[in-house]
């Protein structure tokens, strides 16, 4: 697993995607991928604001991230299946959309030119850990006897290039993960 600040925030992004398109589809348990996706946000954030920002001017993505806290609420609070979770979810869609683009076309790519490999590598595991503390603090199973969250099993899984894990619930991803190392 690659280890710098840069692919993991991407990992991410990516991983915030594919829950998107499940609630899109609604496909699989709703509630249960919206508490997945409010948990794994503001961990997100808040590694990047407590161990990537403070090197880099980053006032403009942190007031990002405050947005879409305010819209993930509503999303929480909104019933699936009705009119105001489909709106409350556009909105979050949108904004956190909005913050990957600018994220991945001017804020990581600046901070890749400012950083060598080791610092970004450094970047990198304090926003893991970071990441790790906050999940755990928000009733995520990181580093609790659970294991790791459905999403960081969905990332693994990705890198292992496991077909069909877009479909695959937590403890199938596990029980795959688990089969390609032995």
């Amino acid at each position: 697993m690659a280890t710098d600040v840069i692919t993991l925030i991407t990992q991410d992004h990516r991983v915030v995607e594919g829950i998107f398109d499940k609630l899109k589809k609604r496909q699989g348990d709703q509630k249960a991928l919206v508490a997945e996706l409010h948990a794994l946000l503001i961990a997100h954030a808040r590694a990047e604001e407590d161990r990537v920002y403070p090197g880099i001017d980053a006032h403009h993505s942190v007031e990002e991230h405050k947005e879409a806290e305010v819209l993930l609420d509503s999303l929480v609070r909104a019933q699936p299946g009705t009119a105001e979770f489909a709106k409350a979810l556009d909105d979050l869609i949108e904004s956190v959309n909005h913050h990957v683009e600018e994220e991945e076309t001017k804020l990581l790519p600046s901070l890749k030119k400012a950083a060598d490999a080791k610092e970004l590598e450094r970047l990198g595991k304090a926003f893991w850990e970071r990441r790790a503390e906050e999940l755990q603090a928000l009733g995520g199973p990181a580093g609790s006897a659970d294991g790791p969250t459905k999403a960081e099993l969905n990332e693994r899984a990705q890198q292992a290039d496991i077909p069909g894990r877009s479909q695959m619930g937590k403890e199938e991803l596990a029980q795959a993960l688990r089969d390609t190392k032995s």
